[in-house]
């Protein structure tokens, strides 16, 4: 029976702290400040007085982030709405998930959670009796912090290596198994990171790590050459051969994967997050690994292989992506013939049952187009509504394939796809409590600072009057060629059933228009994103959707650095701000975890004088000016993201908040056992996101409708 939380609110009494105590200021744990840090960079000194804080194992830095949570829950614990929103999420979220399924071996496998399981559980079923539980990841740990992080089969479906991930870290662990009888049928491999698992038939597989940082520092060491390594069942993991990387073959970033037919290993090898070289071994007779692409300077990849023929998905000559064919005889660029050539959309791509499915992005949504082996279009697949699909790759043999489709306004759903009729039908539908007729979700294009068409999308409820007076979170990323596409959100009903707008902008450095539009929010050309993002705001407030003083910002990661730059570029445009485990100190970021991958996109502050002036003119940790007035402010991080690091988050919370002049409150967030976001367990998601429309709810002087409780 589902938990009617929210509304057993009612009987509830209303708690009766007035805003008024919150509002005269807060006060914040000190920040020491140690003045005899200071770098040199092409001889403009930079003083770095928070550098301790980047220690994130000693005495002094827990200190510190505990005071920091106190304070923060101290101001969270006050808001008298705080759990009437978490009741009301917890009811939302309250509903069977299921994932799509796969046939592997014998059993058809498929993820199901109950509702409020904190990891969703992977189950597997034999024809047509029940389905019984196959791993269970609740188990892994008692708070829910271990999860499941990926499986992969042999192709026979008997065996199986799974990754966990432990409080939320990118380390991994390597569990291999006997599907048939759920045996465990060898040591656990440790210390691999970045990395899938990719089977050559039945004897071992293929993985990627990096070497370990010592002792204290696993979770902030630089982690700079990536290892490829075939792992053999039944020996030992320091008898793991290196097949590619170490002393030889140094690179950042290293992945490598067997072909479906088991003929090819396929390597790409990186230097950072953008372009790579392509290498490849035929596994049919030992052969040497051959080099196709010898550069960094597109992106490539083989998703197809047919006896000798070759099928690489490129950007080369393509910004938008296309598919080439080739030999393995001679794979060079040279001899490749266009195969699904480059159009005005940008090029995803999948196989299955003999064909090749184009999944455009046609202004940030999806448009899906199969095509026969031959090269010919055989239809566009017709698709529910303007959104997201995905899924659409399976096995050579299969006749059927699943997918997804979602959108801002249209919950999760999985469709059964019929490759030779081309007939889509509902497989499983969500079961959230929300009527999509009640809202509505259209599209925009607004122009940018250098005159620059930006689309954005709009989510909100019917009826809601333009009178600059809705609570709106503009919400963005604008990096590493990543797309945001349309998606449901459980968590944003809350903000649209109170009257809210959900904002999306698909900012420059996203690959939303292909690689000219990344590279157009890159290193030099970094600030058209945070100009196409305060001119987002701007539209917003422009056309009366909402205000200054009702409008939020928010963004992770990549986007937790644009959110901290929009701030303190123009902390006047607006009321609240989220900068989610974001990378906030430019001129170091590269001296951290994989950090120095990450130069494509940025740069760094060792490069060159002219690419250090310009990191330190946007750098948010150093560009808190004294006595301003900043936007209520809740950093979030985690104590074990060890993507981007909680220095970054530490620093600049204690520059903003030595800096800050007035009431608003500027707080730091540290969740515990928990790292970049991947794998957190469901309590952790609907408390934090609680904590989140809460404090933008309260910040904006909004009671939401929901009846008050008491906090505890």
């Amino acid at each position: 029976m589902k938990r009617k939380l929210a509304f057993l609110a009612i009987l509830a009494v209303g708690c009766q702290e007035s805003k008024e105590p919150m509002e005269k200021g807060l006060s914040y744990p000190e920040s020491r400040k140690d003045t005899t840090v200071v770098d040199d960079y092409f001889g403009t000194s930079v003083p770095d007085p928070y550098r301790w804080l980047e220690d994130d194992q000693s005495e002094e830095t827990g200190k510190w982030v505990q005071a920091q949570n106190d304070v923060t829950f101290g101001f969270l614990d006050k808001i008298p709405f705080r759990n009437s929103i978490k009741d009301r999420l917890t009811e939302l979220w309250d509903y069977e998930k299921y994932s799509a399924p796969s046939i592997k071996g014998d059993y058809t496998y498929f993820y199901k959670n109950d509702g409020l399981q904190n990891q969703s559980v992977m189950y597997r079923q034999l024809g047509t009796e029940e389905p019984t539980v196959f791993l269970d990841p609740n188990s892994f740990s008692k708070d829910g912090t271990t999860s499941l992080a990926g499986t992969s089969f042999t192709k026979d479906g008997s065996l199986l290596a799974f990754q966990i991930s432990e409080g939320g870290s990118d380390w991994r662990k390597v569990i291999v198994m006997d599907a048939a009888s759920m045996e465990i049928l060898e040591d656990t491999l440790v210390d691999v990171k970045f990395s899938g698992i990719s089977w050559k038939g039945n004897v071992g597989f293929y993985y990627s790590s990096y070497d370990k940082p010592k002792d204290g520092s696993e979770l902030s060491g630089l982690t700079q050459f990536h290892k490829l390594f075939y792992h053999e069942l039944g020996t030992s993991q320091s008898d793991d051969v290196l097949v590619f990387g170490g002393d030889e073959t140094p690179r950042r970033y290293i992945g490598g994967g067997v072909s479906e037919d088991g003929s090819y290993l396929i390597i790409s090898a990186a230097t950072s997050t953008t372009g790579n070289e392509l290498y490849i071994q035929d596994l049919r007779n030992d052969g040497p690994i051959v080099n196709v692409v010898d550069n960094y300077d597109n992106d490539h990849w083989v998703i197809h292989s047919e006896g000798d023929k070759l099928f690489i998905k490129t950007n080369l000559n393509a910004p938008n992506g296309k598919v080439v064919m080739s030999s393995i005889t001679d794979p060079s660029p040279s001899t490749w013939i266009d195969f699904i050539p480059e159009t005005e959309n940008v090029l995803r791509v999948g196989t299955a049952g003999g064909k090749f499915f184009a999944n455009y992005l046609k202004d940030a949504t999806s448009m899906v187009v199969q095509i026969a082996a031959d090269g010919s279009i055989e239809r566009e697949i017709e698709l529910p509504g303007v959104g997201s699909a995905g899924g659409f790759g399976g096995k050579l043999e299969d006749a059927e394939l699943y997918y997804s489709f979602t959108s801002y306004i249209y919950p999760p759903t999985i469709f059964k796809y019929d490759i030779a009729s081309g007939e889509s039908s509902v497989y499983k539908q969500s079961g959230v409590q929300f009527d999509p007729t009640q809202f509505e979700s259209k599209q925009v294009f607004y122009t940018s600072k250098d005159g620059t068409k930006v689309p954005m999308i709009l989510t909100y409820k019917k009826g809601i009057e333009l009178n600059g007076q809705n609570p709106t979170m503009l919400y963005g990323y604008g990096g590493f060629n990543i797309s945001l596409t349309p998606s449901f959100s459980t968590s944003n009903i809350v903000l649209m059933e109170n009257g809210g707008v959900f904002a999306v902008a698909n900012l420059r450095g996203g690959g939303e228009y292909g690689e000219k539009w990344h590279s157009a929010g890159t290193k030099l050309n970094k600030q058209n994103v945070f100009d196409d993002f305060i001119a987002a705001a701007e539209w917003l407030i422009e056309n009366k959707y909402t205000s200054s003083e009702k409008l939020a910002v928010a963004g992770g990661s990549n986007g937790g650095l644009l959110v901290g730059a929009t701030i303190t570029q123009r902390p006047d445009l607006m009321k609240v701000a989220f900068p989610a485990v974001g990378v906030l100190d430019m001129l170091r970021y590269h001296k951290f975890t994989s950090g120095a991958g990450w130069t494509y996109d940025y740069g760094n502050s060792d490069e060159n004088e002219e690419m250090f002036k310009y990191l330190l003119g946007y750098s948010p940790v150093h560009n808190c000016q004294s006595g301003t007035h900043y936007p209520a402010t809740m950093v979030t991080t985690a104590d074990h993201d060890d993507r981007v690091v909680p220095a970054h988050s530490f620093k600049f919370a204690a520059a903003l908040q030595e800096a800050h002049q007035g009431t608003n409150p500027v707080l730091i967030r540290v969740d515990v056992k928990a790292g970049h976001g991947a794998g957190k367990p469901t309590s952790m998601i609907i408390q934090e996101q609680a904590d989140k429309w809460s404090f933008m709810f309260w910040n904006m002087d909004l009671k939401p409708i929901y009846k008050d409780q008491e906090t505890h």
